[in-house]
């Protein structure tokens, strides 16, 4: 528990795809005694992720459009009626390849150094050996290369693990609904001026086969939708 500062309310979004081997480790790894509400949007699974969560005490939504920022979506929706401007959310995967538990450390900047938005950094992080494929090593360097060349943001990383107060996510008018969502977040906190730092953060190898880097056709397609999203908004 993070001493001394009354702690804002933080809830956790958690985008789900047939994680039914995982979701249920990493619901039990979140900090209880800091976070207000894990959220679990379940994208349509079919193997009984959605039950698992419930059944270990999370809020499940359903959403049954695919893609990564259509569940991040449905997770905001749903905080609209709750969260309060100085509320934080954290953004998590559901394939146990982070550490729920880093999310006292990922959040210290927001409560104690005035900072908007805080990414998870997985370059900077302690990496299990194959955690990370050659092909997302190579692709967050080339999309953080062109984001510190267009838009002047240093990133070492577009990890998913990240943390970012309420207020500032709201004004950021996130729109992605698939692969573009973690560098539309990055680009856009760079153009609104938001106060953003990295932490690095632990990362293994996730449970089961990844959805995006673990198919050629899924490596394409994010590739294609990172690089779309940098040139439209500069």
């Amino acid at each position: 528990m993070i001493p001394d500062k009354e702690i804002e309310s933080v809830f956790v979004i958690i985008p789900a795809f047939n994680e039914s081997l995982s979701i249920g480790k990493v619901i039990h790894d979140i900090p209880k005694d800091l976070v207000t509400e894990t959220i679990v949007v379940d994208n349509g699974s079919t193997d009984g992720t959605g039950d698992i969560a419930k059944n270990n005490g999370a809020t499940v939504l359903i959403e049954n459009r695919k893609g990564y920022g259509y569940s991040c979506l449905m997770g905001m929706e749903y905080l609209n009626s709750k969260a309060k401007p100085d509320d934080i959310v954290v953004f998590l995967d559901g394939d146990y390849s982070d550490f729920p538990e880093e999310i006292s450390q990922l959040i210290k900047p927001v409560l104690y150094s005035g900072f908007d938005m805080v990414i998870g950094s997985r370059v900077l992080g302690k990496r299990q050996a194959g955690s990370l494929l050659f092909q997302q090593i190579a692709g967050n360097w080339l999309a953080t290369t062109l984001i510190k060349l267009f838009f002047g943001a240093k990133f070492t990383d577009l990890g998913p693990f990240r943390a970012i107060r309420w207020d500032a996510l709201q004004r950021l008018n996130m729109q992605d609904k698939t692969f573009g969502w973690t560098v539309e977040m990055q680009i856009k906190a760079a153009k609104s001026k938001l106060q953003f730092t990295e932490m690095p953060v632990s990362y293994r190898k996730r449970i089961g086969v990844s959805k995006v880097s673990g198919t050629i056709r899924g490596t394409f397609m994010a590739g294609y939708k990172i690089l779309f999203t940098i040139f439209k908004y500069i």
